[in-house]
């Protein structure tokens, strides 16, 4: 299963409450920080709210 790579690129200051929770839920908490995640619809879904807000890319 592939795997995606979130960069967090903007605050999340004065953003809407559940766009906060999201970011908490995926695990970025400051500008520049990166998590690995797996490639799932959750996961996606997640990333749609905060489009915004992060970068993705696919790591092998």
């Amino acid at each position: 299963m592939s795997q995606l790579k979130i960069t967090q690129i903007k605050s999340r200051i004065s953003e809407k409450q559940n766009q906060r929770d999201t970011l908490r839920t995926l695990g970025l908490r400051k500008i520049g920080q990166s998590v690995v995640r797996e490639d799932s619809q959750q996961v996606r879904g997640m990333i749609r709210t905060v489009a915004h807000l992060v970068a993705v890319e696919e790591v092998d």
